[in-house]
């Protein structure tokens, strides 16, 4: 099961790709921008129940799914940006195993424990 989980998270990844390419931005800001999302680990310096907010918010590809839809239909490419970056970087942490944090620690996910 674990390796279906895998392939799925590598696909959506892949598709992240696809949509960012149909942006025109340079395919050096997917670069950059790939890892921007986990600045919101950060919020573990007010403590857990704050870190795995913020960390969740940037982390939950139903909030980044609804950016990029208001940016379609908005005609707005940075918010299609910044939705195909959550969506991307999200598939990218589902697949190394990270998943939406719980409030007892950063390595409480809904994927199990990191590091167990």
């Amino acid at each position: 099961m674990k390796t279906i989980i895998k392939l799925e998270e590598l696909g959506l990844f892949i598709l992240g790709i696809y949509l960012f390419g149909l942006l025109s931005f340079e395919w050096w800001w997917f670069l950059i921008l790939i890892l921007a999302p986990d600045l919101s680990m950060l919020g573990y310096i007010f403590g857990n129940k704050n870190g795995a907010f913020f960390y969740n918010v940037f982390h939950h590809r139903g909030i980044a799914v609804l950016l990029y839809i208001l940016g379609s239909y908005f005609k707005i490419e940075l918010l299609q940006l910044i939705g195909v970056i959550l969506f991307s970087h999200a598939a990218m942490d589902r697949f190394f195993g990270y998943g939406l944090k719980y409030e007892k620690g950063f390595k409480y996910t809904h994927l199990g424990e990191i590091g167990k």
